[in-house]
């Protein structure tokens, strides 16, 4: 085999939107890999989006690493035969976020491993220990859940459950690493992760102020993406403070009070399923994002991630 390639194989569970960008992401450093699904016409529809996204991402010049696309095309198969994922590194789980559903396939994956198999899911919301407790091979099952799409966000956190090997969580950080992705190892399971305890914090801000009519839908799409978003881009809170202040104590002595004051005046977690003005936000939104063009919005993102990627790589070497 030639020393592009590796010769140890990873699994991806699924053949959807995720699944797509994982297989993508694992060949691009040279791995094996093979998609499972149960059912083979899902699994030629996913090869057949892979070729296509491949074609376009050499095309716009946005491959990883040296590989051309025909040879992604020689590191990629699909089989509906779960023992397909034997004799893999890792299997990367990428279904429905339902837990039922999670608990069922890592016990059918845990009938199918050996001991030097990590069981990886994608999941952005249930604790490993919740789908891995009472498994054969529960020592070796954690969470990588990206941020979507993972081929052009980088970042990833791995979450081990309480009984996850540390060897296991080495062994998966060193992984994500080759593949290009940018691991953030979490020293315990907490419900919602770090990422989506973030995320759903910005949410329930952003209901309030939309409820107490204070802004717009629109309004509040330009706060992110034409300010906040723009920083956070290369960097996080913590360093914005530290910059727009004398560094960080002088950042806590002008504004610290002001921060636990703001803070106080916030009105409870809001119920957005429940919400009066939920029609009026989904209305809105689809005003902005109409659902007919939902796909073509989805690649337009993607293609600015991936332009994005460049020029912060380029700012790194620079740096």
């Amino acid at each position: 085999m030639s020393s592009k390639f590796k010769s140890e194989k990873i699994g991806v569970y699924g053949s959807e939107k995720l699944a797509q960008s994982w297989v993508i992401t694992f060949a691009s450093a040279g791995y094996q890999v093979v998609i499972y699904d149960s059912q083979n016409n899902k699994i030629k529809k996913a090869i057949k989006n892979i070729r296509e996204q491949l074609k376009s991402l050499e095309k716009d010049k946005l491959l990883k690493g040296n590989l051309k696309k025909e040879d992604y095309f020689q590191c990629i198969s699909g089989s509906s035969d779960i023992n397909a994922l034997k004799d893999t590194i890792l299997i990367q789980e990428c279904e429905l976020e339902d837990l039922e559903i999670t608990k069922k396939i890592f016990q059918e994956l845990d009938g199918v491993v050996d001991v030097e198999t990590i069981l990886s899911s994608s999941t952005g919301i249930f604790r490993p220990s919740l789908f891995s407790d009472g498994l054969k091979h529960k020592s070796q099952v954690i969470v990588c859940h990206p941020v979507e799409p993972p081929y052009f966000v980088p970042l990833v956190e791995i979450v081990p459950s309480p009984w996850t090997k540390p060897e296991v969580v080495t062994k998966t950080q060193d992984i994500m690493t080759a593949v290009g992705q940018t691991p953030v190892v979490l020293s315990r399971e907490i419900d919602g992760f770090v990422i989506n305890r973030i995320q759903f914090s910005i949410l329930n801000e952003v209901w309030r102020l939309i409820e107490a009519k204070i802004v717009d839908v629109q309004d509040i799409e330009k706060v992110i993406s034409q300010g906040l978003g723009l920083r956070y881009a290369f960097y996080g809170p913590l360093e914005s403070n530290h910059l727009n202040a004398e560094g960080m104590k002088s950042s806590i002595e002008r504004y610290g009070e002001a921060v636990y004051r703001v803070s106080q005046s916030m009105t409870e977690i809001p119920r957005m399923s429940r919400s009066a003005i939920t029609e009026e936000i989904c209305q809105q939104m689809n005003k902005i994002v109409p659902l007919n063009r939902l796909k073509e919005r989805q690649t337009w993102r993607d293609e600015c991630l991936a332009r994005l990627a460049i020029l912060k790589k380029k700012m790194n070497e620079a740096s």
